[in-house]
């Protein structure tokens, strides 16, 4: 599995490198306990060791690595760290959608179902990469939607890691057929109802069966440590 070169464009050499380590470190080709080489990684990428030492800062920010002095240990993602990634991911989208059940949303609306339109089409055309990149566009632009500073700060601060655990669901879930792939999007049509619903119980309840389902392909999808 090879990190997407469109969802490289416009970013710098540093988080280029970061973004391919760290599909290499969650997916488990890179494995705990490994030793990256700020050599080696400048000489695979063809660069120097400035762009490589910020890709390591960002993966230890990130709590992937751990940094010494000529590179970095790795320490993957593991099971607890999952379930704390999804634990922050369900505070963080159960609070921003019960905000917007006050409020006119259509506008949102609208653009979640032309995301939901355009996972269809990448069904359609079996291209896993932009179904999981419209997967992560349509829980963003919720997240957006609340206009909650300090939501979308911390939002952003595992935006990195949730994209690249849904490619490497998304290629799980692609494998199980069709039946499954409609399920996914028919949840995603579920979360659209419930923020159609202005009713804030009703979409608490909706965004606790989603994450419920969703822990349980990622379980299956990502190497267990």
């Amino acid at each position: 599995m090879h990190y997407p070169s469109a969802w490289l464009q416009g970013i710098s050499l540093g988080e280029s490198i970061a973004c391919k380590l760290r599909l290499q470190i969650i997916n488990g080709t890179i494995k705990p306990g490994e030793v990256i080489s700020e050599n080696r990684v400048a000489a695979d990428f063809g660069t120097s060791r400035s762009p490589v030492r910020e890709a390591l800062k960002t993966l230890s920010n990130e709590g992937l690595i751990r940094l010494e002095r000529m590179g970095a240990v790795v320490l993957g993602l593991s099971s607890k760290d999952i379930e704390e990634l999804y634990d922050v991911r369900f505070l963080i989208e159960s609070f921003v959608q019960q905000r917007l059940a006050h409020g006119n949303q259509e506008k949102l609306i609208v653009k979640c179902n032309q995301i939901i339109d355009k996972m269809e089409l990448a069904v359609k055309y079996n291209d896993v990469v932009d179904f999981a990149y419209q997967d992560f566009s349509f829980h963003e632009a919720i997240v957006a939607a609340a206009e909650h500073k300090r939501i979308f700060h911390l939002w952003t601060s595992i935006r990195h890691i949730v994209m690249t655990v849904m490619l490497i669901t998304t290629e799980e879930v692609f494998s199980k057929g069709e039946q499954k792939l409609s399920s996914v999007i028919n949840k995603h049509r579920t979360i659209v109802k419930g923020l159609e619903s202005k009713n804030a119980d009703t979409i608490q309840n909706v965004v606790r069966e989603y994450f419920s389902d969703s822990r349980q392909t990622l379980h299956t999808s990502l190497p267990q440590f």
